[in-house]
């Protein structure tokens, strides 16, 4: 006797399909082929004792199994139930009619209950591409699956669950999720304001033209003056998630393992992603951590960081190969593993926001007669040496932020509200979606934002006029600035343009995008 159910493997946040093939002739023996790591091998225990206390009984078949396609790996114990029912089905004990019908995925404890897997929505993507009524899902996994449409998802708890559904002899009725409850649900508004800053009227200014352009942004400043408070509060102003930018997130998450650790609302984990997301690794963290890698691949920091912001406090601190290694990634918003036998790409668009004190004291510029520089002026060039010139080119507004004066620090009178400044950023973002609407509905990679414009965009739609020509000219030859600071500073024009609500760019506009590049190696610090 031949059975086939049928699972799923993760290829980076894609899913393929996978056959499972039982083949069942009398005798007492159990293989297992089709390229299983040492995780799916050790199914055999988990099932065999799972079938057995559940009142199954022991196999009385010798039983070959396959998985294909051979080529790919298989990998993690979330093969354990539809090789179980695979198993049950070669002993007649499951009926074959709905078997091709449900992609079937879920790890199996030894006494037969579900436990959670990985991936479960780029599993139910790929079950709804290849034409399936269904997914059937540990309960955990459910709601997760349950936001893609057009396919049935169940959420199991127990392998004799399963077997009464295939059998009809229990009925289910399928997890269904509103999505736009949930977005309403748990993208509540952070308790994170910046009405809490007192003063820093510039840097926050460059924290609203950041916001509505997806530029990077460095912030240089001695220690206190509000370089990590702004930057937390950063998401408070950006413009929220869209359906199709929330499932991307939400794959991302699901391929880590990390939609448990996603925040409750209602007593309910969440089904989507729907807040942007907000990474902070700590400056020890290792390049695979960052990037991601490793010997079974997993997404890193700047993947987490999709659709969201990546903040690196102390930015000198963190290793120089694992800032190096985020530069192609900043240019392609992609980052590709390649390892021996496979090569998977994870998408990386985030805004890179850093920060970091001038020196090793963090006083060197403050003038401050209570916290004089001790530092001396190779240990200022070896620390800020730390950053590269190539690295810096890529982060579109650098700005100089000082210490808040105590005049300032004991105000009551809060600052504007990040209320305030997220509508002029989603009116500046509704005007670059208006622009790139018509590239990205042929473009491979689509373009959300004017930091994400192509070299073709910005002889597009960055043309300057005479005045503001020169102005550029006498910019670029004063400051030193290489041909991709030249590009940065169009960008952040044109940004700066739409927050105006103006058709071009202006002297204005330009003198602004021109000053936050006020911290390149030709000026004060550089």
């Amino acid at each position: 006797m031949l059975i086939k159910t049928y699972g799923a493997a993760l290829q980076g946040i894609d899913a393929v399909i996978i056959t499972i093939e039982v083949h069942a002739v009398a005798g007492y023996e159990f293989t297992l082929v089709g390229l299983p790591d040492n995780a799916v091998k050790e199914s055999r225990e988990r099932i065999l004792s799972a079938i057995t206390v559940n009142g199954f009984g022991r196999p009385k078949h010798t039983l070959t199994i396959n998985m294909a396609p051979a080529d790919i790996k298989k990998e993690g114990a979330a093969y354990d139930l539809p090789l179980a029912v695979g198993i049950l089905a070669a002993e007649e004990h499951v009926q074959t009619r709905l078997l091709g019908q449900y992609l079937i995925m879920g790890e199996l404890s030894l006494d037969g209950s579900l436990h959670p897997i990985q991936g479960a929505l780029p599993i139910a993507l790929a079950a709804q591409k290849a034409g399936f009524k269904g997914v059937i899902v540990p309960t955990e996994n459910a709601r997760e699956a349950a936001v893609v449409s057009g396919i049935e998802v169940y959420g199991m708890g127990h392998l004799l669950d399963v077997v009464r559904m295939l059998n009809g002899t229990q009925a289910f009725e399928p997890v269904r999720v509103d999505i736009e409850a949930e977005f309403a649900l748990h993208a509540f508004p952070s308790d994170l304001d910046f009405a809490d800053v007192r003063g820093q009227e510039s840097t926050r200014r460059a924290m609203e033209v950041a916001a509505a352009g997806g530029h990077n942004i460095l912030m240089i400043g001695p220690p206190g003056a509000g370089k990590s408070m702004m930057a937390k509060r950063l998401p408070s102003i950006l413009p929220p998630l869209t359906l199709g930018e929330a499932l991307e997130t939400t794959k991302i998450y699901s391929v880590s393992g990390m939609m448990t650790q996603y925040p409750k609302q209602d007593g309910r984990s969440a089904a989507l992603i729907v807040r942007r997301p907000f990474r902070s690794p700590h400056h020890t963290v290792t390049d695979v951590a960052l990037v991601g890698g490793g010997s079974n691949p997993k997404p890193g920091e700047i993947s987490l960081a999709h659709n969201g912001v990546l903040f690196l406090d102390e930015l000198p601190e963190y290793k120089r190969s694992a800032l190096e290694v985020m530069r192609q990634p900043l240019e392609d918003r992609r980052i590709c593993v390649t390892r021996t036998k496979m090569s998977v790409e994870y998408p990386a668009s985030f805004m890179l926001v850093a920060a970091m004190n001038p020196c090793p004291c963090g006083h060197y510029g403050e003038n401050n007669p209570a916290h004089p520089c001790t530092c001396t002026p190779a240990q200022i060039q070896r620390y800020l040496s730390r950053i590269s010139g190539p690295l810096l080119d890529r982060i579109d507004i650098q700005c100089d932020i000082q210490a808040v004066p105590y005049e300032q620090l004991r105000s009551m009178e809060p600052g504007e509200s990040s209320v305030a400044m997220r509508e002029r950023v989603v009116r500046a973002r509704e005007i670059q979606r208006k622009r790139f609407e018509a590239y990205n509905q042929t473009a491979e990679v689509p373009v959300h934002c004017n930091a994400q414009m192509t070299p073709k965009m910005l002889r597009t739609f960055c043309q300057l006029s005479a005045d503001c020509d020169r102005l550029l000219s006498f910019a670029m030859n004063k400051m030193g600035l290489s041909a991709r600071a030249y590009d940065r500073i169009l960008k952040v024009a044109r940004t700066i343009a739409d927050i105006d609500n103006s058709a071009g760019i202006q002297p204005r506009h330009l003198t602004e995008a021109i000053s936050y590049r006020n911290l390149d190696r030709e000026s004060r610090y550089f």
